[in-house]
């Protein structure tokens, strides 16, 4: 029975392991705070539980287990918590979603109808 437990929880740590590598390139690839705030979302739900889980499998010791699983039960009542906290703040900073069809910030200019590419100032 050991070695299925071991085996079980390495696979648990390395799927963890690969949930929170996905997530950090996801949070340098999305194009606005709001979608980084859902990729590190995944980050936590995902890949923290099942590093946790694997953790607690691996470990000799009930009390290193249990206390694990507290660790878990305080991250997963924080991290919803603290990510409407950051929400809320870029909202009352005024920064806004980037939707699909926003065209607005792909490296355009707004002063020109062009796109920046004339250096002509626009007429009224």
């Amino acid at each position: 029975m050991e070695p299925i437990v071991n085996a079980a929880s390495w696979l648990l740590i390395l799927l963890g392991s690969f949930f929170i590598v996905v997530g950090a390139i996801g949070i340098v690839r999305m194009p606005d705070v709001f979608a980084r705030m859902h990729a590190a979302s995944v980050v936590d739900t995902t890949g923290l539980g099942f590093l946790v889980v694997g953790l607690m499998l691996q470990s000799d010791s009930i009390l290193v287990a249990l206390k694990l699983f507290f660790i878990l039960l305080l991250f997963f009542y924080v991290s919803p918590v603290v990510s409407h906290a950051l929400a809320q703040a870029a909202l009352s900073a005024n920064i806004e979603p980037r939707l699909a069809d926003d065209r607005r910030n792909d490296g355009a200019h707004a002063s020109t109808p062009d796109g920046g590419k004339s250096k002509s100032p626009e007429k009224p």
